[in-house]
């Protein structure tokens, strides 16, 4: 007798090369080849000399790895010192330091909520964002994107413990949620907010001090923020940002912190000196911006249609998903890697092509990105490249 338990996997790989969305690793060269507009470098600082000799400085005192979960003996002078440091840049009074900004997420909302608990959380937020709600075993309201009157009305139908949860710029369109009604509505229902500041941390705000700084809510009573450093910090990790007690509260209660082995020391480091560069330069967020502001403009003045950028997150509509896959594919044969989003990645089902402006982008890589997309824009995507 035959045994064969994982026969139904090639089925289902037929159904996804069916439907155009098979995905594959594509190792890379450690000097980049192609004109990089995939990466979530926001701020140019992933290869940046003080950035990578702060880090090496970290694997050579402080090893290797973490060699536990902090709880143990994964918690290093250099954790709490990044988590002093990222609490008084965006404003906050204390902050935790995980493996993820996946793994924050999941700390944060498994920690606040629970079971007679509810979470009003955006139709447009992150994958982990949706897992943490799946594995908080609160209730879960999924509201229309962008929409404070929906969250007050699902808060409105519960009685008890209640939390909204967004991305501050969502990472599929790069366009901004409306933070001030969000918290004006949270304050209304005595909810807490929670807000993934991944895309907004180093792009928005004084400096790139994030979203919750830009809006003046960042160190509330009520207010929550996760970010990532593998984003405009250019290193690797997650944080939580808010009240001591919560941060308190997450190192007592949050599993991906508990169970998980600590950050590595290197990525620690990498993540304290691209704050200092940051502090430094803080003219580096408003150039991100601009940058994506100029992609937008250009792109669209070319007929294709594209999402006015609140960040520096710029996403070209495409008219398929098999589409997108040959777009971005005629775009790196073109010399430049462009992100590739479709179903399921994208909530709306329209497929994308998401394009991550940075800040040391020069004018003339600004423009041979714009002439690669529109010369192997697909016809149907609006643009006679003819």
């Amino acid at each position: 007798m035959s045994f064969a338990p994982f026969d139904w996997i090639d089925a289902e790989a037929r159904h996804r090369a069916a439907a155009g969305l098979v995905r594959t690793l594509r190792p890379r060269d450690a000097e980049p080849e192609l004109l990089d507009l995939a990466s979530n470098d926001y701020l140019g600082l992933t290869r940046h000399p003080e950035v990578t000799a702060a880090a090496a400085a970290a694997a050579h005192r402080w090893g290797a790895g973490a060699t536990g979960s902090r709880l143990v003996t994964g918690s290093t002078a250099l954790h709490a010192e990044l988590e002093r440091e990222l609490a008084a840049f965006c404003g906050f009074e204390a902050a935790l330091v995980l493996s993820s900004g996946y793994a924050a997420n999941l700390a944060a909302l498994t920690a606040l909520s629970g079971r007679g608990s509810l979470i009003v959380s955006d139709a447009g937020n992150h994958a982990s964002i949706v897992d943490g709600c799946r594995l908080s075993r609160a209730e879960t309201a999924v509201v229309p994107h962008a929409d404070p009157d929906a969250v007050a009305k699902a808060f409105g139908a519960h009685d008890g413990r209640a939390l909204a949860i967004t991305d501050s710029v969502f990472s599929v369109d790069g366009d901004a949620a409306p933070l001030p009604a969000l918290t004006e509505v949270c304050r209304s229902a005595n909810a807490a907010l929670l807000v993934d500041d991944a895309h907004g941390l180093g792009v928005l705000g004084d400096g790139g001090r994030g979203a919750l700084a830009a809006a003046g809510l960042a160190g509330g009573d009520g207010v929550v923020a996760t970010l990532t450093l593998s984003k405009s910090l250019g290193s690797q990790g997650g944080a939580v940002l808010g009240p001591a007690r919560v941060i308190d509260h997450l190192v007592n209660t949050a599993r991906t912190f508990i169970f998980d082995t600590g950050l590595a020391p290197a990525a620690v480091g990498g993540a304290l000196g691209a704050l200092g560069v940051l502090r430094r330069e803080p003219e580096r967020a408003a150039r991100a911006r601009d940058v994506a502001t100029a992609l937008y403009t250009r792109l669209t003045a070319a007929g294709l249609e594209a999402v006015r950028p609140d960040a520096a997150v710029v996403a070209v509509r495409a008219p398929s998903a098999d589409a997108a896959v040959r777009w971005a594919a005629d775009c790196r044969t073109a010399g430049m890697a462009v992100g590739c989003f479709r179903p399921p990645s994208v909530p709306d089902g329209i497929s994308r092509l998401r394009l991550t402006a940075r800040a040391d982008l020069t004018e003339e890589q600004i423009t041979t990105a714009v002439a690669t997309i529109v010369a192997t824009a697909p016809r149907q995507a609006g643009t006679d490249v003819s």
